[in-house]
């Protein structure tokens, strides 16, 4: 069932890992997506032709997330293509290992900019258009380790935190204007980011220590976000759903 059908969403930072699955998986369901990329144009271009081949309409735009300048270029790109943005999820996010005592300003201002005022920027940004059809989705997707904090990744799990009680603000706000803003918050998923995590003594103590004995599938947290911003979610505003298999109760 094509339940997105006729929906634009926008995918922040999905070329690859969990925003590469949420790709998927909108368009799957009838969506017309554009997601964007950081760098790696070879990457989204391959997307573009896994999702050209299945006959799903898609579109690649390169962005930095934390410039509004990009943001709106994107947005109007998009609008041009398929129309105004009815659905967000904010993915972009870089993620650094580091001890708390050697993180530099600029090390914590670029995790800031990238996973938390990129999100803002974006939302801010979508906003008008999504009032004036009196419809939206925004789905943030945050971390457990914004819910339990960093060992050594304090700027990331604050980061995410903040991505958190953003989520939060603007489902207080905007919820009775038809828009509806949730997060979805995974524990150890397999991507690329994870990858250094869990080869880490600290990343194999995290996965002993997880109830159902395994770590997350990249479309078990698509098919989150599908439902999300589908309209069976309709009284859903505010949230966080933990896709963490146990890790963390909230």
């Amino acid at each position: 069932m094509k339940s997105l059908l006729n929906k634009t969403a926008l995918v922040t930072g999905g070329n690859r890992g969990i925003g590469r699955g949420i790709v998927l998986a909108l368009a799957a369901v009838g969506a017309n997506v554009a997601f964007t990329y950081n760098s790696n144009e070879a990457q989204a271009q391959l997307l573009r032709e896994e999702l050209a081949a299945k006959g799903a309409t898609a579109l690649s735009l390169k962005m930095a997330s934390e410039k509004r300048a990009d943001v709106l270029q994107v947005l109007e790109k998009t609008k041009q293509a398929f129309g105004p943005v009815d659905i967000l999820v904010n993915n972009a996010a870089i993620a650094q290992e580091k001890s708390f005592e050697t993180i530099t300003d600029d090390d914590w201002n670029r995790m800031m900019d990238v996973n938390l005022r990129g999100p803002f920027t974006c939302a801010q940004e979508v906003l008008p258009g999504m009032l004036k059809l009196g419809w939206g989705r925004i789905v943030n997707i945050s971390s457990i380790g914004g819910q339990w904090g960093g060992f050594n990744q304090v700027h990331y799990a604050a980061s995410k935190a903040g991505l958190l009680n953003l989520t939060r603000s603007l489902a207080k706000i905007y919820s009775d204007r038809g828009i509806t803003s949730n997060a979805v918050s995974p524990g150890l998923v397999a991507t690329e980011m994870s990858a250094k995590e869990l080869e880490s003594e600290e990343g194999k103590d995290k996965i002993t220590g997880i109830p159902m004995g395994r770590i997350g599938m990249v479309r078990e947290i698509a098919d989150i976000v599908v439902f999300l911003a589908s309209d069976k979610a309709s009284y859903i505003t505010g949230q966080t759903i933990n896709a963490n298999g146990g890790m963390y109760f909230d």
